[in-house]
């Protein structure tokens, strides 16, 4: 398909998806010079869908134009709205791009990029956690009157989520996964952790979060019982890892209390010097148990 460089063209049907007034048309403009919205949360993954929008932009070219602003930063143009679009023509083999060019402060520029990707059905929990995080912040940036600076928590969270349908209970709970550690949100996308487990162990340190991660990899998963158990001791003093994984074992799922309990003799020898033998690690260990059996630890 030939391209149309520089060649305006007149909107349609895409003025209310984005914002667009009737005075603004799009132009061509150089794929090269438009660049990812910085802290972009949104992933650009080539997937099947991927593959059919490359294969519709060969047949008809970009339909929808992109949304873009002039770069503060770096000469050309920085990404709004369109990032799958930019990235399916380029490789469909296309160098220019039909955009609207559209002068915006920052918060104007985040509530604009959020809410014209929150609708998409594919997104990944993390994905909304850090949008419904990045408009949050730019709503809180924008109020201009001591009114709006003093709304509750609870109305920003309801008008946070208006453009993707979701209420404001649910954007709190969204926005606490970005309390994770990478790791473990990652585990919530792959649903290996629920979303609402995800939120409890939001609540825990991270140093704590990285050992949760590697009982998991270990184990396989930990359930909502064993969260509450390790965040209620937690709470009542200090954590070692050794004391989360006699905790995360004692309230497993199905455990009965003459279940057999096994710990990696290679995975104990690391918090131990290499001239204990065996005997002498179980002998710290029994130490140990009975020191915490009477909250001496």
């Amino acid at each position: 398909m030939k391209e149309r460089v520089g060649q305006k063209i007149k909107l349609t049907n895409y003025e209310a998806l984005l914002g667009v007034s009737n005075e603004e048309s799009a132009v061509d403009v150089s794929i090269r010079d438009i660049h990812s919205f910085e802290n972009h949360p949104f992933k650009v993954v080539d997937d099947d869908k991927m593959a059919e929008l490359v294969e519709s932009i060969k047949v008809n070219g970009v339909l929808t134009p992109v949304l873009i602003r002039p770069s503060k930063k770096t000469r050309g143009y920085e990404m709004i709205s369109g990032h799958r679009r930019l990235h399916a023509a380029g490789l469909a083999g296309l160098s220019m791009i039909p955009a609207i060019v559209r002068e915006m402060d920052d918060d104007t520029a985040v509530l604009a990029m959020v809410d014209a990707n929150i609708q998409r059905e594919e997104l990944l929990p993390s994905e909304k956690a850090f949008a419904f995080k990045m408009k949050m912040d730019a709503m809180r940036h924008q109020g201009t009157s001591r009114h709006e600076v003093e709304k509750s928590e609870k109305w920003t969270c309801e008008k946070v989520g208006e453009a993707g349908g979701i209420g404001g209970r649910q954007v709190q709970r969204y926005i606490r996964l970005t309390e994770l550690i990478p790791e473990l949100i990652e585990f919530v996308d792959k649903k290996k952790i629920q979303l609402s487990l995800g939120v409890d162990i939001s609540y825990i340190d991270k140093e704590i979060q990285q050992w949760i991660y590697e009982y998991i990899k270990e184990n396989g998963t930990v359930k909502p019982k064993q969260i509450s158990a390790l965040r209620e001791e937690c709470e009542k003093g200090v954590m070692t890892q050794p004391k989360l994984i006699m905790i995360m074992n004692n309230y497993q799922t199905g455990k009965t209390s003459g279940g057999k309990l096994t710990l990696s003799e290679k995975k104990l020898r690391e918090y131990f010097p290499a001239s204990y033998g065996s005997d002498d690690i179980k002998n710290v260990l029994f130490q140990l148990l009975d020191k915490w059996k009477n909250g001496e630890v």
